[in-house]
């Protein structure tokens, strides 16, 4: 697992660590997302449907960037505690955003929790063409219960946290 880092703009809260792997598959991607701390303290979307949704970002999410390298364009996936998720497609930075193809997502989400401490795993199939090699960028979205949002990533540009940003993408993935 990789660790995420807190932007810097950020208190620290109930959640202590934020970690992170991903794997490029024959059919897509696999991600695993870990929380560590006080889960009591976070907005945990309720279990639904796995559907597709958009404003995800909006609470507690997980993000994948995945751009292939020397590619202008990028994928961008959201994958909610709830079991819905989001698949964008942009020609270029935050431009000619559009839903994304992808032949099937399956999540799972699970969470534990005891004396005040506590950790969440949730992990993500993609079945989509993806482009390989690839640079890759993992975030998450963290909501507190006090109405506060923490961003976590592998790096972030100067300034406000911005995912989209090519800074965030710190890992190169192959299959």
């Amino acid at each position: 697992m990789i660790p995420l880092m807190l932007h810097r703009s950020c208190d620290l809260g109930p959640i202590r660590a934020v970690t992170a792997r991903i794997d490029a598959t024959a059919t897509g991607l696999e991600a695993e997302f870990r929380l560590d701390g006080t889960l009591e303290g976070i907005v945990l979307p309720p279990s639904g449907p796995s559907i597709r949704a958009d404003g995800l970002w909006k609470s507690t999410c997980f993000e994948v960037f995945w751009q292939g390298i020397g590619e202008e364009g990028y994928r961008e996936f959201n994958f909610a505690p709830s079991g819905k998720w989001a698949a964008y497609g942009f020609d270029s930075y935050r431009e000619g955003m559009r839903e994304a193809p992808v032949k099937a997502i399956a999540l799972s989400c699970s969470h534990a929790s005891a004396r005040g401490s506590g950790e969440m795993v949730l992990r993500a199939n993609v079945a989509a063409d993806l482009a390989s090699p690839a640079q890759v960028g993992l975030s998450a979205v963290i909501e507190h219960r006090g109405g506060g949002l923490q961003y976590w990533a592998l790096a972030f540009a100067p300034g406000q946290p911005d995912f989209h940003s090519e800074a965030c993408r710190q890992l190169i993935v192959e299959r």
